[in-house]
């Protein structure tokens, strides 16, 4: 099972094991993750599950398509790496994906 690796705005990790086929966001939810809120439950209408990918997997995870592009206008403090975790499907090669958590969400 790929592990996803949540780090707080303190440093603070979190290491999950995800299922294949669920989200980044999915995930954090179920471990009671601090900081992501998911108030929307997935449906890419909020922008509070929103995560800067870790650098070394910025590539690997690609750009938001336009719905959720539109959402980011939304979080706080947007970086070329944000994502909305919602929007991360977990496969087999996202094993070992760092996710850094904002201070806030918006």
């Amino acid at each position: 099972m790929p592990k996803i690796t949540y780090i707080a705005p303190d440093g603070t990790k979190s290491e999950i094991d995800a299922p294949v086929g669920s989200t980044v966001m999915e995930n954090a939810v179920k471990n009671m993750v601090d900081g992501i809120e998911a108030e929307c439950g997935g449906a890419c209408a909020c922008a509070t599950c929103h995560v800067y990918v870790d650098d070394a997997w910025a590539e690997k995870i690609g750009t938001p398509q336009a719905m959720e592009e539109d959402m980011l206008d939304f979080a706080y403090d947007v970086r070329p790496t944000s994502r909305l975790s919602c929007q991360i499907k977990v496969s087999e090669e996202l094993d070992g994906l760092v996710v850094h958590i904002p201070e806030r969400q918006a």
